[in-house]
């Protein structure tokens, strides 16, 4: 099998982390870096690889076999669309665009050009999130009714010293955090139609958000509720209860979803699942039997690349298309416009 040859652009730490996954794969080399910095000049050397400046410098010089982009969120459309015009398939960094227009605009030039583009939500390529969602599709929970989501975590204060625009409107946790929980809230759940949030600042006092409390209704007619924090100090966050990111802190004991149904409820990423006996109805009267399901350890970073050199020897279609991407944002901006207004937003869906 050929060894495919990647790029990566932008060596910030999501970069270095897609650098760090291709030399670890033995189906794919590192062809160059991207990065507007000479700086990175040592890293690309480290890894005997050109360093180039801005991405035109890159096609110019080469045409690798696949890009990824992991630059920041407001250069991602219009460079990705350069990628799609050089014919070159991209894995893109999440959020797909900064808006719904951009991102309108991005899923019209992928239809145009025929290239495929990978969105890079990774936790769609998690063990985890493959078990729970094999267990929800089986039945064995019945009727979905109800699900409870946490993303609970304390950042610390150099956290906005780095970066000073995380302190203002549009640096919080909705647009930056809530959108990974979004998708895996969706593959779970099926699609968000509305939603009611209400939020708060009284800790740091920024003008940025701090706690956010949601609630979700699903095109099933289930009902969610979901809190966010960034400045709790807690342990109820996917990053610090599923162990797939060994620079958090884990606590293994502790879950950051609870989906309920009819037959039964599952536990996530404990994997606990609590059911109805076989033959009989549900009473609260009754015992559940429960079951915890075992998982393998994998790292879904190896994962989505592994995909993404799939789609690139055109074996599969993207996981997580443009079009998802879009809807995973379009539900971060009803949960902003929810907390703006008050009132309960009703979302449109964009489809293939």
């Amino acid at each position: 099998m050929t060894v495919l040859k990647i790029a990566v652009v932008g060596a910030g730490l999501i970069g270095k982390a897609h650098i760090q996954t291709i030399v670890n794969s033995s189906e794919c080399c590192l062809a160059a870096i991207v990065e507007p910095s000479d700086s990175v000049g040592e890293l690309a050397a480290q890894h005997g690889v050109p360093h180039f400046l801005c991405l035109q410098d890159l096609l110019d010089a080469a045409h690798p076999d696949g890009l990824i982009l992991a630059t920041p969120n407001q250069f991602h459309v219009s460079q990705a669309g350069f990628c799609l015009n050089a014919g070159i398939p991209t894995l893109l960094e999440k959020p797909v665009a900064i808006n719904c227009e951009e991102g309108l605009q991005l899923a019209a030039q992928v239809r145009r050009t025929g290239i495929p583009l990978l969105v890079g939500h990774h936790r769609a390529h998690s063990a985890i999130m493959a078990r729970a969602c094999a267990i929800v599709a089986s039945g064995q929970l019945g009727q979905l009714v109800s699900m409870m989501g946490s993303a609970q975590f304390p950042k610390p204060a150099d956290y906005f010293l780095e970066a000073l625009w995380r302190s203002q409107a549009g640096g919080g946790p909705i647009l930056i955090n809530m959108i990974h929980e979004v998708h895996n809230l969706r593959m779970l759940m099926g699609e968000i139609t509305h939603v009611q949030a209400m939020s708060s600042s009284v800790v740091r006092g920024m003008p940025v958000e701090e706690t956010v409390s949601m609630s979700l209704r699903f095109a099933s007619g289930a009902l969610g509720t979901f809190l966010l924090s960034d400045v709790a100090a807690s342990s109820h966050s996917w990053e610090q209860t599923s162990g797939e990111n060994p620079a958090y802190a884990r606590y293994p004991d502790n879950d950051c979803y609870f989906i309920a149904g009819t037959r039964g409820s599952l536990s996530i990423p404990t994997m606990r699942i609590r059911r109805c006996i076989e033959g009989q109805n549900a009473s609260w009267w009754d015992p559940l039997e429960q079951e915890i399901v075992t998982l393998d350890s994998i790292d879904p970073l190896m994962s989505q690349l592994a995909h993404f050199l799939q789609v690139i020897r055109g074996k599969v279609s993207p996981a997580v298309s443009v079009v998802d991407g879009l809807n995973n944002l379009r539900v971060v901006e009803a949960i902003a416009q929810a907390v703006q207004t008050g009132a309960l937003v009703e979302l449109e869906q964009t489809h293939d």
